[in-house]
């Protein structure tokens, strides 16, 4: 691998009375791409720009493979950022504004020819060598920008916000492109961006972020199926939150910590999950449940399965997107619950599910999620 292991330990930042970092601890493998997730001021950019060296923490610890480099100015850190506005000198070419580096170390027009063209090959713009950056698109902007900060052979690359100023279509193409380009060069990418889909999208692993402090760090996967707290649960993806209270626990399988537990939720009523949290009756908790884990449908399934939570409603709203609908259940007590439902064929089983019809909403206890023990 030919990136860093960043350690960072125990970091603080504040701005005046602003805390921007509150005590932040975490590891980054060499070669990841990892990212920092979050919403706007969560601290996410003022921890990049610690790493990068651009702003100093008032107290804790920043190692590159175990080099303590709170000291070290951003010209010597092995780590090159990609800004959020592409920052390119509007009077070079591509040619030069990529080269900018390397003409600084003075290196011979040789190797700064065959370097330049080494770069925009790997971001596919060698045919725009000629060009100013106002006669480029976005994506090919951004693109630039990233074989300028590349060609100085970083270890580390920090990428703040790079595609924010694109459109959907275009930011998706380019999040391929960055992963094509991670996979190539085998360094560390560190990511961050406000946008769930694209952490989710990329990242070997991820850490959310909120008002200063780190709540989770994880895969993908793991973040997604396995929120830590009510905010991560809320802010990555959609869901359908409650709070319940305890009722009873039953351990499925004397070899492994996995039990059955029922809770009683309010809006909805007894319902079953399953968890590897020892909770207690009476405790009261957080229950998530993922729209589409839900199965919708108008006929009553005939299951008699005891894992399976059985609830009905009315459609409130339904939403068609193409590939999905969701749906808007309104329960007995008024209760709204999120449900989708991916159109995988050309026609999908059964009668269509119409406003106002009456429905039947099913998941397994699987699909459940207890998210936090509030006492």
């Amino acid at each position: 691998m030919k990136g860093s292991d960043v350690v960072i330990k125990g970091i603080s930042k504040f701005f005046g009375d602003f805390r921007a970092l509150n005590n932040v601890s975490l590891e980054i493998k060499k070669g990841e791409f990892f990212s920092l997730l979050g919403p706007s001021g969560c601290g996410k950019t003022t921890l990049l720009r610690i790493i990068a060296g651009f702003e100093n923490p008032d107290n804790g610890e920043l190692t590159l493979d175990g080099n303590d480099v709170l000291s070290v100015p951003p010209n010597r850190r092995q780590t090159n950022t990609v800004f959020q506005n592409y920052s390119l000198f509007p009077h070079l070419t591509v040619f030069e504004n990529v080269a900018f580096s390397l003409r600084l170390k003075r290196a011979s027009s040789a190797e700064v020819k065959s370097k330049v063209f080494e770069y925009l090959h790997l971001v596919q713009l060698v045919d725009h060598a000629h060009k100013k950056p106002n006669q480029l698109s976005g994506g090919q902007k951004q693109r630039v920008a990233i074989a300028r900060a590349l060609i100085n052979e970083p270890r580390v690359l920090l990428l703040d916000e790079p595609l924010s100023a694109l459109d959907a279509k275009l930011r998706q193409h380019m999040l391929i492109e960055l992963d094509t380009i991670h996979d190539k060069i085998g360094i560390t990418f560190i990511y961050v961006t406000h946008d769930q889909q694209e952490a989710l999208s990329v990242s070997d692993r991820l850490a959310v972020m909120n008002q200063g402090d780190i709540l989770q760090i994880g895969t993908p996967q793991e973040i997604y199926e396995s929120p830590a707290s009510d905010f991560v649960a809320r802010f990555i993806g959609e869901t359908n939150l409650f709070d319940a209270k305890v009722i009873s626990v039953e351990k499925l399988n004397r070899q492994w910590d996995e039990y059955m537990v029922e809770l009683d939720i309010p809006e909805l009523g007894r319902i079953k999950v399953t968890t590897v949290d020892n909770v207690k009756p009476d405790q009261r908790v957080s229950f998530t449940i993922r729209p589409e884990k839900i199965v919708i449908t108008t006929d009553k399934p005939a299951t008699k399965r005891e894992d399976i939570n059985l609830f009905n409603g009315i459609v409130d709203e339904p939403i068609y997107s193409g590939f999905q609908t969701k749906f808007y259940v309104k329960t007995q007590d008024k209760t709204l619950i999120r449900v989708i439902k991916q159109h995988a064929n050309y026609s999908d089983d059964g009668p269509a599910i119409r406003w106002k019809d009456t429905v039947y909403l099913s998941w397994s206890a699987d699909d459940g999620y207890i998210v936090e023990v509030k006492n």
